[in-house]
């Protein structure tokens, strides 16, 4: 099965956070507070996905404020934290939500993410993911993790579901 058509079945989207949002560095400030960089890019991206009827999850190994906000900023369908099954967390959205495998899209970075990958419909890796991860993925961006690697797989979705055009047009007014 070719990324077109791995593509044009995708109902949900699973992203990892460090890494795949944000460029996965750890920035610490003198008093506890943490910092992370969001990609506005892939921001407007889940936005999109979102008017697409097309189901957001984020999955993340680890706890963060941040996340929370931003999760909610962009109007994320369920997040999960603190995961350090996420295949347990995927078979709970499975049957949640009524999807199979071939429904989901999950893009990761590392191994903690693996399990997830190799059962999606279209399993997607960052381009500075381990190499464990992109051998197994369907398609490995061009981009970065925190650098529009995930609009790069939005818009991938979208195009191939014939949906992208009719998102985006008012923003070519």
């Amino acid at each position: 099965m070719d990324i077109k058509d791995r593509a044009r079945r995708i109902k949900a989207v699973i992203f990892d956070v460090d890494g795949v949002l944000t460029d996965g560095k750890m920035v610490y400030g003198n008093y506890g507070d943490e910092l992370k960089f969001f990609d506005v890019q892939d921001g407007l991206g889940i936005r999109l996905l979102k008017k697409a009827s097309i189901y957001t999850f984020i999955i993340s190994g680890r706890f963060s404020k941040i996340t929370l906000r931003r999760a909610k900023e962009l109007k994320v369908t369920k997040v999960f934290q603190d995961a350090n099954d996420k295949l347990k967390i995927y078979e709970k959205l499975k049957r949640k939500f009524n999807l199979n495998d071939d429904d989901f899209c999950c893009i990761g970075d590392d191994i903690l993410d693996l399990p997830i990958i190799r059962r999606v419909g279209f399993a997607c890796a960052v381009s500075n993911a381990q190499e464990q991860v992109k051998r197994e993925a369907h398609y490995v961006t061009s981009r970065s993790g925190g650098s529009g690697a995930a609009r790069e797989i939005i818009n991938i979705i979208l195009k191939f579901q014939d949906k992208l055009e009719e998102l985006t047009k008012e923003y070519y007014k």
